[in-house]
């Protein structure tokens, strides 16, 4: 059985690197005792897999994690989001969950494109002139760092939409949906080509899009009742898990 599960990264944890993030649900798994599958060989690891590695000190309300499940167990999937919340850090919130094929691709495999919302420390109506200049650009080449190496690209094919929501007390919000193939766009990347020296206020990623044959879905929807928003840190001496 393998069963995919929703959660948000928000506040305080985005400073938090994708591998302890790793670590985080691997506690509270067991925490909650799910009996998770693991690898053979003489170092067994639980069978967990990441979607796309948020940048660090970037938030998300949409970022998701498959599991498998021993042989022969069962896992109530629909209670299993409000099971593990509360043995996660304050922030990190399961807010969907449900089994998939287990012959289905690999979430990094799946995504096609992220939506952001990107503040930036400029007036909205600077921040329209800056948006309207690259949507018009028939290309836009920068040097970036891939692994080390220094690569050459032309990035305007990977930003599929952008625009101005409007103004902030910080400056002005975008949203931007970019593609995370063949080479994922950042959002300090795109901001970078608004305005070279330009630095992002903020960065949170909405929703990430799996497209095939014209049509577009999310990995795992929200439930109706569900808004993304972290769970109310509860009062007193119990709180969150560390």
């Amino acid at each position: 059985m393998r069963v995919r599960v929703r959660f948000t990264k928000l506040g305080k944890v985005r400073w938090t690197s994708h591998r302890d993030v790793a670590r985080m649900w691997e506690r509270a798994f067991r925490r909650v005792r799910v009996p998770l599958a693991y690898t053979g060989g003489f170092s067994p690891r639980p069978k967990v897999s990441f979607g796309l590695a948020l940048p660090t000190g970037h938030e998300s309300q949409a970022e998701y994690l498959d599991f498998e499940v021993q042989e022969g167990a069962t896992v109530e999937v629909d209670g299993l989001p409000a099971r593990l919340s509360p043995a996660l850090p304050t922030g990190v919130d399961a807010v969907a969950a449900a089994a998939v094929d287990e012959r289905a691709p690999s979430l990094q495999e799946d995504v096609t494109s992220c939506t952001w919302r990107i503040e930036l420390p400029v007036p909205d109506g600077e921040a329209g002139r800056l948006v309207g200049r690259v949507l018009e650009a028939p290309s836009i080449v920068v040097t970036r760092e891939r692994k080390g190496q220094k690569v050459t690209d032309d990035i305007r094919p990977a930003i599929l939409g952008l625009s101005v929501l409007g103004a902030t007390e910080a400056g002005a919000e975008l949203e931007a949906e970019v593609a995370t193939r063949t080479r994922g766009l950042r959002p300090a990347e795109l901001v970078t080509a608004l305005h070279p020296g330009l630095e992002l206020s903020r960065a949170c990623r909405i929703n990430q899009w799996i497209e095939r044959d014209g049509a577009r879905w999310e990995p795992l929807t929200l439930p109706l009742d569900a808004t993304g928003a972290p769970h109310a840190e509860p009062v007193g001496t119990g709180g969150r898990a560390p």
